[in-house]
């Protein structure tokens, strides 16, 4: 054996839960096919080195490397060095959402960008150990500081000197395979800019120049969602990050998210948060003044 790590992205668990924070610490695994995920996806590399292959770039993160990159679209890592330590940090939408990252980054992102911090920071090391640590405790309070501690450092990556990577050329793959990854990446791209707009399976197929039945078909397939689903899931994260704000109305949050009515809010909120929009907004009501933001 040559000391990497191989990996089925068959095994993985994390598209089955969207709305969690999931948090890898380990040899990153080179993958045989890639996966997608409805999370976004921050990577610290503290040793070695690994390679990703994103649809329409690739990525290389050597020590050091803060990464952050929108985990619906397809991915997969293609080769590491031997003694390759990072964390892979799976975050919900809905923290995404709460970035204040400069607008034209958060766009560039969903539709494919990888971010990432120019230059290593020496306190990068000891504190992703630490969120870590706290994301992962039983704690909620420590999972909370741990996930603001996150979002801050992320959002330094925009103030600071940066790369943003994005698609050129499509990566290498069998006809169908770039069809079906063309497919996801239009269809992607397109419910990222319009999830707040009244749009169904049609209007989403149409973006894509391809069948509806087709759309949903290789949609389900690829992500394990059906475009409805996905589409939820799109506006409730919003909305989540919306209702952090202390001025945040329910009927107001409704209406910014794409819902069409505040009936149709709460009964999808509560599917997908398991809690009304109500309560999610007391709940939170201690929050940070970082979440008000």
């Amino acid at each position: 054996m040559d000391g990497k790590r191989y990996w089925n992205p068959r095994e993985s668990t994390v598209e089955r839960v969207p709305n969690e924070i999931v948090v890898s610490c380990e040899q990153p695994g080179i993958m045989a096919a890639p996966h997608w995920h409805a999370q976004a996806e921050v990577n610290f590399v503290f040793r070695g080195g690994l390679e990703y292959e994103m649809h329409g770039h690739r990525v290389r993160l050597e020590a050091g490397a803060v990464a952050l990159f929108w985990g619906g679209l397809p991915h997969r890592v293609v080769d590491t060095r031997k003694d390759t330590y990072f964390h892979a940090i799976h975050l919900p939408l809905f923290h995404f959402f709460r970035l204040r990252l400069a607008s034209h980054l958060q766009q560039r992102l969903m539709r494919g960008a990888t971010l990432l911090a120019a230059e290593p920071q020496p306190d990068d090391a000891p504190a992703f150990l630490r969120r870590a640590r706290y994301l992962t405790s039983l704690d909620p309070s420590l999972v909370r500081h741990g996930i603001d501690e996150l979002l801050l450092r992320l959002e330094r990556i925009g103030l600071e000197p940066h790369e943003i990577l994005e698609p050129v050329e499509p990566s290498p793959g069998t006809q169908a395979e770039q069809a079906s990854f063309q497919g996801i990446r239009r269809i992607c791209g397109f419910i990222a800019e319009n999830f707040r707009e009244d749009i169904d399976c049609v209007d989403i197929a149409v973006s894509a120049d391809i069948h509806p039945k087709y759309a949903m078909s290789v949609f389900k397939r690829s992500t394990g969602m059906s475009l409805g689903e996905y589409v939820s899931l799109m506006r409730v994260s919003y909305a989540q990050a919306l209702l952090m704000r202390e001025d945040a109305s329910i009927l107001q949050v409704a209406m910014d998210s794409g819902f069409g009515s505040v009936s149709a809010f709460n009964k999808c909120f509560r599917k997908k948060a398991g809690m009304t929009p109500s309560e999610f907004k007391r709940e939170h009501r201690s929050a940070p003044p970082h979440l008000h933001a």
